[in-house]
């Protein structure tokens, strides 16, 4: 039963190896972006400090001013 799984007539060694191959590029992926994530966030909280939430705020009130001035085509 088992090795039927693992052998899969003949073609285990390719799907096993693709599905190892799958599961480390993901790992590597996943743990190379929340390596740059950390980093900035630390640059981040360097420059500007934490954020209380008057500054949460007025953050997100001036983002959606300049959404909706480039959503304008002339005035």
């Amino acid at each position: 039963m088992i090795n039927e799984i693992l052998i899969m007539n003949g073609y285990g060694l390719y799907v096993w190896s693709a599905f190892i191959f799958t599961l480390v590029s993901f790992a590597t992926l996943y743990f190379v972006i929340k390596n740059q994530y950390v980093k900035e966030r630390n640059k981040f909280i360097v420059k500007f400090g934490t954020l209380n939430s008057e500054r949460v705020s007025l953050a997100k009130s001036q983002g959606m001013n300049k959404e909706i001035l480039s959503n304008t085509s002339s005035i």
